[in-house]
């Protein structure tokens, strides 16, 4: 397993952008594929972006597709969220997490970080 950190969660206003990062600890981060989760208060936790354990590949929720950018630096351990246009519904706790199988089902990723709040204002 891995384990993971996020940053770069904050307040934005609505329409605004914030870039979150997800920093990987252990040598076998580029064997995983990775995914961004979020999870708004009193809702269960929702896919939200995933990418292939070489960058090749992605894969977007609707409601975010056109808006948010999943990547990943092997040679730093770190997976990015690039989050633009934001939205109030946007608003969520928001998760990264590592998975060997090319899945959006939560229970198949092994491991989480602790999360970064990303708050949208209208």
């Amino acid at each position: 397993q891995v384990q993971l950190v996020e940053s770069g969660g904050g307040l934005v206003q609505a329409g605004g952008s914030l870039r979150l990062s997800c920093v990987a600890s252990g040598r076998t981060f580029s064997s995983y594929h990775m995914g961004w989760f979020r999870q708004a208060p009193g809702s269960e936790r929702e896919f939200v972006a995933r990418i292939s354990f070489s960058g090749s590949t992605t894969y977007y929720a609707v409601s975010v597709k056109g808006r948010f950018t999943i990547s990943r630096d092997n040679a730093k351990n770190t997976v990015y969220l690039q989050m633009n246009s934001l939205k109030p519904e946007d608003t969520a706790v928001y998760y990264c997490a590592a998975a060997q199988r090319w899945t959006t089902n939560e229970n198949d990723y092994e491991s989480w970080g602790q999360g970064t709040q990303v708050t949208a204002s209208a």
